[in-house]
């Protein structure tokens, strides 16, 4: 996160945003800030997120049109840590002290356990669960609309991380940006839009952003990367996270077994949920490509590339080879 954001979010702003929402700073438990600022908090037996977001990295349109999206989501039963009200009774607070505006919000926190790696590479039964949560909100994403066009969330292109890749990436770099580029106008020139292929997503489910109660049962978080893009960049993205995590030639058929249990047990909730068009499967990889770009953006973004453990080194070397040379992390559909 930006050093000048990190000054300005100040126990003032802390204590502003705690109060807004009935709570006193000392209630208040870090928890995290990779994008946000993140607390958690308990209040009548009950836990909640206390969660500030600078809006050098959302508008607060943007941010009532998560609030919004989530509140149609939980209305029509899926399992999303739910947003709650400020005392006046407004769902996004705003606090306005410096430079930096942080926009605050606050969810009834997830119940459940993380399911970290190793573990969740050989659960079948969650990619199952993944499959039909993601597939009840792509059939609910067919028929929402924003209450108002002001708070529409943006599309796919419009990626945070696409759009800083010169912020973050060292500028010599220059084959990662052309990757980039020609990644972006291929996808824009190869697929059409409609009701039944594109809408609003969750745009960033990965083993941190649910929990897992018994029986399986999911509930998603962290809404704040929702984004309108086609349906399979969705079922693409866990996809990655779930097969990226083997590196080297050694690797390979391991990523490729994976993926094939990933999709076998992740359509069939899928398709229990919303219905799923056998031809997406072949466009998968161009959306791998999408994620990595992101993700290695992303790496840039968040790590210090200086002081890395050697996974890290490893997964960046075969991150940046990939993106220049057009190869998905995983292809099983040629």
């Amino acid at each position: 996160m930006d050093q000048k954001i990190i000054e300005a979010f100040t126990q003032e702003i802390q204590s502003i945003g705690a109060i807004r929402f009935g709570i006193e700073m000392s209630d208040l438990t870090h928890i995290g800030n990779w994008q946000n600022f993140i607390y958690e908090y308990s209040k009548n037996d009950q836990d909640y997120i206390l969660r500030f977001t600078p809006n050098a990295h959302r508008s607060v349109n943007a941010v009532k049109g998560e609030i919004d999206w989530l509140l149609y989501l939980a209305k029509n039963g899926v399992s999303v840590s739910s947003p709650i009200p400020s005392t006046q009774g407004d769902y996004v607070e705003v606090i306005d002290k410096s430079d930096v505006n942080f926009i605050v919000t606050s969810f009834i926190k997830a119940e459940g356990s993380k399911i970290d790696y190793p573990e969740c590479l050989s659960d079948t039964n969650l990619y199952y669960n993944l499959g039909k949560i993601m597939g009840k909100i792509h059939s609910l994403s067919k028929s929402y609309k924003p209450k108002d066009e002001s708070i529409r969330r943006h599309d796919w292109n419009q990626n945070y991380y696409l759009q800083n890749i010169r912020k973050f990436v060292p500028s010599d770099q220059y084959l990662i940006y052309q990757s980039r580029d020609k990644l972006i106008e291929k996808i824009q020139s190869s697929f059409t839009k409609d009701e039944h292929s594109y809408g609003l997503i969750h745009g960033d489910i990965g083993v941190g952003n649910f929990l897992v109660k018994d029986k399986g049962i999911i509930t998603l978080f962290d809404f704040d990367e929702a984004q309108y893009s086609w349906f399979i960049e969705d079922i693409a993205i866990p996809l990655y996270y779930f097969v990226y995590v083997y590196g080297g030639e050694a690797g390979k058929a391991s990523k490729e077994s994976q993926a094939h249990s990933f999709m076998e047990h992740f359509l069939k909730g899928y398709k229990e949920e919303n219905y799923f068009d056998e031809k997406w499967l072949k466009q998968i990889p161009i959306f791998l490509q999408l994620r990595e770009i992101i993700v290695y953006i992303g790496c840039y973004r968040s790590w210090d590339v200086s002081n890395l453990d050697q996974w890290s080194v490893d997964f960046l070397k075969e991150s940046k080879v990939r993106i220049e040379t057009s190869e998905p992390v995983v292809n099983i559909w040629n």
